[in-house]
């Protein structure tokens, strides 16, 4: 069985014999001369592509750096102007209640205006976001609750808060301060 290659222009009985070997030669030598330098410019082109989009992504990260530190140093600058105007309000009030006691004798009258003062700076610190932390009669939990005290009895559970010394208060999820408590042990 005879096989003919028709693949290589150059062997004798091809039908695709040149018509001039050494024009052909030089065009191939050419074409392969060209392909090592079109990769190289199509590589250089795309890493100049790559380096100008990181450039840009660069610039883009610093801009937002840049802005997230501005916004963080507004909200530690004027972070509390949102909450001082709302006690500015009871300041005002504060400042009325002590113009209109100055000629009163009845302690209920004074009592009272004590009371309405004391609700409203409670009000506005439950709308800022404060919470009582509840203590009295709730297992002892040491994220909200600091034992000052410890009390024998039978009466109830260990480990059971029995008394409230002083009041704890978080925002949100953050403990601002922890509820002083007594706390209940068994024998």
């Amino acid at each position: 069985m005879s096989h003919k290659n028709n693949n290589n222009p150059f062997k004798k009985g091809s039908e695709q014999e040149p018509e001039d070997k050494e024009n052909y030669n030089k065009s191939e030598q050419k074409n392969e001369e060209e392909k090592p330098e079109e990769t190289t410019n199509k590589l250089q082109d795309e890493y100049d592509k790559l380096n100008q989009q990181y450039i840009r992504l660069a610039a883009d990260f610093d801009n937002y750096r840049k802005r997230q530190e501005q916004e963080r140093e507004s909200l530690l600058k004027y972070g509390a102007e949102n909450a001082l105007k709302k006690m500015i309000e009871i300041l005002d009030n504060f400042e009325r209640g002590e113009k209109a006691l100055e000629n009163v004798e009845d302690c209920q009258q004074v009592k009272e205006s004590f009371n309405l003062v004391h609700k409203q700076v409670l009000e506005t610190l439950q709308k800022l976001g404060l919470e009582e932390i509840e203590a009295e009669g709730k297992e002892f939990d040491p994220n909200f609750h600091e034992a000052v005290m410890q009390t024998l009895t039978s009466e109830h559970p260990e480990h059971t808060v029995i008394n409230v010394l002083q009041k704890g208060y978080k925002l949100g999820d953050k403990v601002l301060r922890p509820s002083m408590v007594n706390v209940a042990t068994v024998e």
